[in-house]
């Protein structure tokens, strides 16, 4: 994917989650899916990466951030919204690459 066009997906994403900060409920489940998301980026792309790399591991990553958050806790309802978390997921991820430029 284009690295602008990941980016503006990765800042939509993160604006979602912002919005939904006046229902604590929904913004605490969204928040707690993105450490989850972003503790796995750092597993599958690491600590040194450039935004190019990050745009190619955001291919499939609906799918399986969908798992993960699935399986994160199985006894939880299924998020709503896993795009949105991993989005904001991405978007809170890309500040750590080594052309990262706001």
């Amino acid at each position: 994917m284009d690295v602008e066009l990941a980016r503006q997906h990765w800042h939509d994403g993160s604006r979602r989650v912002e919005a939904a900060r006046a229902d604590g409920r929904r913004y605490r489940e969204l928040v707690s899916g993105v450490d989850l998301v972003v503790a796995r980026l750092r597993q599958r792309v690491g600590q040194t990466f450039t935004l190019a790399e990050l745009a190619a591991a955001y291919d499939g990553a609906d799918e399986w951030a969908r798992e993960l958050l699935d399986d994160a806790d199985p006894e939880a309802p299924v998020p709503t919204e896993p795009w949105t978390i991993a989005d904001a997921a991405f978007h809170a991820y890309a500040r750590g690459a080594v052309d990262y430029r706001p």
